[in-house]
């Protein structure tokens, strides 16, 4: 859980850095996604890459958390995620999400990234979907 906890944080500031290239990722997240076993470090890589694309597709958002299975299961299928039913947290405000990633180099590089993204959360729906401020 530490592991994951300072990977969020290293996701944080990673994905609002606006040298970064989306498709690079610092040392240090690397290290972190290291120590995860494969399907997790698949998982946390397309969601850091969910958060840059987003941070940089012109809508103004400013994601700070992805979740990809809150509103339904990923879908995995060797280097490919699909995650009809991922939310994304931009100014505390929570939004529907969904996306597909390809990873390679053992889930560390984005091969492809495709993302929609959806409605704003109602509060309301919150609690039912583990979601909080």
């Amino acid at each position: 859980m530490k592991i994951v906890v300072s990977l969020v944080a290293a996701i944080v500031a990673a994905s609002t850095t606006a040298v970064a290239s989306a498709h690079a990722i610092d040392s240090n997240i690397v290290r972190q996604l290291n120590a995860l076993d494969p399907q997790e470090r698949r998982e946390q890589r397309c969601d850091i890459e969910a958060m840059s694309q987003i941070a940089k597709g012109g809508e103004g958002f400013r994601p700070d958390k992805v979740i990809a299975y809150s509103r339904a299961d990923i879908v995995e299928k060797g280097d490919d995620i699909r995650a009809p039913g991922a939310v994304f947290r931009s100014a505390g405000d929570w939004y529907k999400l969904k996306f597909k990633c390809r990873t390679g180099d053992e889930g560390l590089s984005i091969i492809s990234f495709d993302y929609k993204i959806g409605d704003k959360i109602p509060r309301s729906e919150w609690e039912r979907l583990y979601l909080y401020d």
